[in-house]
């Protein structure tokens, strides 16, 4: 992610934040977003000296944050921007799960079990759906009581007891790669995004 759309994601939650409650502290602030106190500073700063809040002394040593109409419409602006990148995104992603589908029916795959539990692995199983191939089960480093939409939830270590054809890595975090490497799974069988 660039920095302007870093800049962007604080500015947007730090108005989000200002809009529930005037009243919080920079201390609180910074925890709720977890992001340094010194940036949190900077931040509100720059919010402010572009007249997107107004900042009022109170009794007690406290401050209050005033979202102006231009706080509001700027707060407005940013959050189209967000949801417009988040939608690119899930169509990003969307198109390259659609992809792999289509090189995976081609190398006959049928049986597919699932390395991940998370948004993309959602998007994944959605996916699925009208297409003739059949997930077996989903891979996660963690129990999920409930499983994953009705399906067992497997550790890394259980899976040489399921039969399937290939492995999706719905997952972008680097820890399936190296969990994969350890199990010596042919990587013949193995699809990533």
């Amino acid at each position: 992610m660039n920095s302007d759309k870093v800049s962007d994601e604080i500015s947007l939650r730090l108005l989000d934040e200002l809009t529930k409650e005037p009243l919080i502290t920079q201390r609180a602030l910074s925890a709720r977003l977890g992001i340094a106190l010194g940036l949190v500073n900077a931040y509100v700063k720059r919010l402010y000296k572009k007249g997107y809040i107004k900042i009022k002394n109170l009794p007690k040593n406290r401050i209050k944050y005033i979202i102006t109409p231009k706080g509001f419409t700027e707060k407005a602006r940013l959050t189209y921007s967000y949801m417009h990148r988040s939608v690119n995104y899930f169509k990003e992603v969307r198109c390259k799960i659609e992809n792999t589908y289509t090189t995976m029916m081609s190398s006959g795959v049928k049986n597919i079990l699932l390395w991940g539990d998370g948004e993309i692995a959602e998007l994944c199983y959605i996916s699925t759906r009208g297409l003739p191939l059949k997930i077996v089960g989903v891979v996660s480093d963690r129990r999920i009581e409930n499983g994953f939409f009705g399906y067992h939830i497997y550790l890394p270590n259980d899976i040489r007891d399921i039969s399937y054809d290939a492995i999706l890595v719905a997952s972008i975090e680097n820890k399936a790669v190296s969990s994969l490497q350890q199990l010596e799974i042919n990587p013949d069988r193995i699809y990533f995004l």
